[in-house]
């Protein structure tokens, strides 16, 4: 019996590719569970163990040795573990084997149910593994059956399902077909692995033309950026390493069989290649590919681009649906305007008139703010100097005092303004308190002009 448990589980692992050990382990723990379903009752600490070259299995019940036993299935006396070892001694630890055919049809039953539990999550994590790392690369598959719209494809090693938001628009496979796909995602489920296949991911299109171009599996050119409305249009946006390679004819290739090839996995797909630039400007110029680009004008702050193209140039620059300048939005990360030469002149001549109407009010404000300056100083001058010129419009100041002053030198009220009390009272009949008064009527005329 030993040599057939050994042969099983050889045979178990040629057959699942799983590592022996796993399989052993996974039986000591059938066994155990088993063992404890049998003798729990009268045990509690039970231990199997397998020999993986002979096949042995050895079920010993555990129990310490005590005095006097208070738990039986855990403890056993003196007594009784000296006729299994004379040289037991309390404190130890005693094991007694339990006869293989002593656990039953029924725990035998239940060793099988979780061994083949315990090989068949052995068996998934292998493929786990595996598939983990084989994800994001291109796999062929076969079509098994379809389940509602998601089709179940035939892997090999288990299955993958390919659903229906991952399918291109149009497609249907029958029973048999063979189908590539890009493995988008690896699931550990109650029910085992679930591979997540995808033809519509944008990498789909990347790891086709990295098979179908040396110079990109070579590492020479690079996919820069891929974009794709699937089923319709997608740009790739490819650079070179090499300056003597140019990466848009090598993706192309001679009479465009390679992108061809690619075309035809993707049933009849359109796609843009275009040449990837560090300058947004040149790089939004090429991804509006087909369209021709006059001019390009970049805001960097905001990351916005308006595009001017020639007036037959626009349908074909915006696309079916708007689809050209959305797919070349994605590709650069550019917001990007465009506008007909017709539209841009238009706006241009709209902008210069505004600027025009905006500097000649701006001017005329700026003129009537200076004539308005020029008229005040103008009145200020002229009430100064009539202040100035008629001293004997001073208050308080009879005929003779002006005379007086007038004789002294004092002409104008802003002199006097200007003088001061002990000059004034240097003047006969002109005392300290009249000159201070003549001085204060002076300033105060002049304030209130």
């Amino acid at each position: 019996m030993n040599h057939q448990l050994i042969t099983v589980i050889e045979q178990l692992c040629r057959e699942k590719g799983i590592d022996g050990s796993v399989v052993v382990k996974a039986l000591e723990s059938a066994l155990l569970v088993a063992a404890k379903k049998k003798f729990g009752s009268v045990c509690e600490n039970i231990n199997v163990s397998i020999d993986p070259k002979t096949g042995e299995i050895q079920v010993i019940a555990i129990k310490k040795i005590v005095e006097k036993v208070q738990n039986p299935r855990e403890e056993i006396s003196l007594e009784e573990a000296s006729k299994m070892d004379e040289s037991a001694e309390i404190g130890d630890e005693i094991g007694n084997i339990i006869p293989m055919e002593d656990l039953g049809r029924i725990a035998a039953q239940t060793a099988k149910q979780v061994i083949i539990q315990k090989v068949r999550e052995a068996e998934w994590d292998v493929i786990l593994k595996d598939f983990k790392d084989k994800q994001g690369d291109l796999i062929n598959g076969v079509v098994m059956r379809q389940e509602r719209r998601d089709y179940i494809i035939d892997l090999g090693k288990t299955e993958g399902v390919l659903p229906a938001k991952e399918q291109i628009p149009g497609e249907t496979y029958r029973r048999g077909d063979r189908v590539r796909a890009y493995i988008l995602d690896v699931k550990h489920t109650p029910k085992g692995p679930q591979i997540i296949l995808s033809r519509t991911h944008p990498n789909f299109i990347a790891k086709l033309f990295e098979m179908e171009v040396p110079e990109i599996y070579e590492g020479i050119v690079s996919i820069k950026g891929v974009v794709r409305e699937h089923g319709d249009r997608a740009k790739i946006a490819v650079a070179s390493k090499d300056s003597s390679v140019d990466p848009v004819g090598a993706c192309v290739g001679v009479k465009g069989s390679r992108v061809q090839a690619v075309v035809r996995e993707l049933r009849g797909e359109k796609i843009d290649i275009i040449a990837w630039s560090e300058d947004p400007r040149a790089f939004i110029g090429e991804a509006l590919s087909p369209a021709v680009i006059e001019r390009v004008g970049i805001n960097e702050q905001e990351k916005s681009a308006t595009i001017v193209v020639a007036d037959q140039q626009l349908s074909l620059a915006i696309g079916k649906k708007g689809q050209n300048v959305r797919l070349a939005a994605k590709l650069t990360g550019w917001k990007i305007d465009i506008l007909s030469e017709t539209d841009y002149q238009g706006k241009r001549a709209a902008e210069r008139e505004k600027e025009i109407t905006e500097a000649i009010a701006q001017e005329t404000k700026q003129q009537a703010e200076a004539e308005g300056e020029a008229a005040a100083e103008k009145a200020m001058e002229a009430a100064a100097g009539s202040a100035e010129s008629d001293i004997a419009s001073l208050p308080g100041v009879g005929e003779k005092t002006v005379l007086l002053l007038k004789e002294h030198g004092f002409i104008s009220i802003k002199k006097i303004a200007e003088a001061t009390e002990d000059e004034l009272s240097k003047i006969p009949k002109i005392g300290e308190k009249t000159a201070k008064k003549i001085i204060d009527a002076a300033k105060e005329l002049i304030h209130s002009a």
